[in-house]
């Protein structure tokens, strides 16, 4: 007989609801049977999404001789094996350090070991700013000026190419290598970072 009324519906739909709780028996049976759902559920839908319409080739009949390789399976010997593409060329040749690198790296290196007699960072950077990235400052306002060497030697180019150089700074607390970049659109060299050698 059919359901005509919405409290005859719910009461349908609590009962079916309900079932797997009635008993520890009812639970387990629901239980196995939702697994069962999922397992056979996850191994037709692979083999579903898995079907290919068939290619010209095999509608006409022909074959290739080229079969596909199966994974962990190497090609036959006539077959060559794909290579590791090589690296992009590098696309800053190398170039010899221009005299406005090696004059900026000069006067940022003699700044840089000369902190104000306070020790106040805000100073320190002031004369540095001409110099400077702007990210590279809001880095070095982390560093305390006290720690920073008292004697510059020498400034040597290492790596020059047309938008970036290397400069190894020779101090009394060893070396440094300080990197400079060159800045659209004023085409001004600018210090962008320097670490420790050795």
């Amino acid at each position: 007989m059919p359901i005509r009324t919405n409290r005859g519906r719910a009461a349908v739909y609590r009962r079916l609801w309900g079932w797997p709780l009635r008993s520890p028996r009812h639970l387990v049976a629901s239980i196995v049977i939702f697994v069962v759902l999922v397992v056979a559920l996850g191994v037709i839908i692979p083999k579903v999404l898995d079907r290919k319409p068939a290619g010209p080739n095999v509608a006409a009949g022909t074959s290739t001789s080229v079969q596909p390789n199966q994974v962990g399976q190497l090609p036959s010997s006539g077959a060559s094996l794909p290579t590791k593409q090589p690296p992009p060329a590098n696309s800053a040749s190398a170039a010899p350090p221009a005299a406005d690198a090696q004059l900026t790296a000069e006067l940022w290196a003699e700044r840089w070991i000369k902190p104000p007699p306070d020790n106040d960072v805000n100073k320190w950077l002031a004369q540095l700013r001409d110099f400077t990235t702007e990210e590279f400052l809001a880095q070095m306002a982390t560093i305390d000026p006290k720690n920073v060497p008292d004697r510059l030697d020498t400034v040597t180019a290492k790596r020059s190419t047309v938008s970036s150089a290397d400069f190894e700074v020779s101090t009394d607390l060893g070396k440094v290598m300080i990197t400079l970049i060159k800045v659209s659109p004023s085409n001004k060299w600018l210090v962008n970072g320097y670490t420790k050698v050795g």
